[in-house]
């Protein structure tokens, strides 16, 4: 009797081992912007990869829009182990490094295929591991495109934004860059912006032709700068404490998914910069302003002292190595 009784315990502790085993590890990957977008492209490319190579082992669920999280809280969110995988702007993480404040600097980056040069280089790179003192891993770089300026007014040169109210994330360098040519910047959440503006609380903003079509800005706003006076790009980040608890060979085919999905989202900026400022521009709801070059250089030499005004903080090498990318 006591063999029989030793033989169903072991039986039932083997299992309940393997069912331990053959739980699915979860993965929450919380975002703030349209499943249409590149961002909600890219996170939904991953989810599909890890149903694919990982089926069984890992679950990912996508939660898109702030359904879970707004912009102001997901960081916090991952640290409490809330959610594993959120990719927030840049800007997001000043309060953890200054030196990712460069990506925010006005007018530093001429196109795309400079920020990706620069991200891709050395500097850009070592720039992933800089939160890894705060708990948080860089995993990689997600393009969303150039920032142009949306507003109540035509906003051709500096002092048309004289006294007018932007949106900005919560960045002390678009802070000051808006300060430079006298308008009044306002650090409001991205899930508000459509509200702001139709109720006119704030007279503009700035972001990149994905999000300004995704998000109907467009529809409430009868101007847009194309100005490309900055970057808008995310960082997709974890918490070290959830990365560091998987296995090696797990991490890497993550890691593998995740960079081709990226890829996959990056591709996908690329061609919705054009395709959604066409959109804009078909639908006759706002007028795009192109700058001359007398009038954007106005802009830059406006805007250009920030630079300054940060290189204590971020770093001259970096910010050198930045602009480097542009040749």
């Amino acid at each position: 009797m006591r063999l029989l009784t030793a033989a169903v315990t072991a039986i039932a502790l083997a299992l309940g081992a393997q069912a331990a085993v053959a739980a699915p590890i979860e993965i929450k990957f919380s975002h703030v912007v349209a499943e249409s977008t590149p961002k909600g492209q890219m996170a939904l490319k991953f989810k599909e990869l890890v149903d694919e190579r990982l089926a069984g082992k890992v679950k990912v669920e996508v939660f898109p829009s702030s359904q879970l999280f707004g912009d102001g809280k997901e960081l916090e969110a991952m640290l409490l182990g809330d959610i594993q995988l959120i990719a927030p702007s840049l800007s997001k993480f000043q309060k953890y490094t200054p030196e990712l404040q460069v990506f925010d600097l006005p007018f530093l980056f001429k196109d795309m295929d400079a920020v990706e040069r620069f991200q891709q280089g050395p500097e850009g790179q070592g720039l992933l591991s800089s939160l890894e003192s705060k708990g948080l891993i860089g995993l990689g770089y997600l393009h969303n495109g150039m920032k142009q300026l949306s507003a109540s007014n035509p906003l051709r040169v500096p002092a048309d934004a004289a006294g007018r109210k932007f949106r900005i994330m919560t960045s002390d360098v678009l802070q000051a860059q808006f300060e430079a040519v006298e308008a009044v910047p306002l650090k409001k959440p991205f899930s508000e912006v459509f509200t702001l503006l139709q109720t006119r609380a704030i007279d503009g903003q700035e972001n990149t032709w994905s999000n300004i079509y995704s998000q109907k800005f467009f529809e409430v706003q009868p101007y847009i700068t194309e100005s490309n006076h900055g970057v808008l790009d995310y960082l997709v980040v974890t918490s070290t404490e959830f990365w560091m608890s998987l296995d090696d060979d797990l991490r890497v085919e993550l890691k593998k998914a995740l960079s081709d999905a990226i890829a996959y989202g990056n591709g996908i900026a690329d061609e919705k910069a054009n395709e959604d400022k066409q959109q804009i521009i078909d639908s006759n709801r706002s007028e795009i302003i192109t700058l001359t070059d007398t009038e954007r250089q106005q802009w830059v030499d406006a805007m250009k002292p920030v630079w300054k005004q940060f290189e204590k903080d971020i770093g001259v090498q970096l910010i050198n190595a930045a602009q480097a990318a542009n040749q």
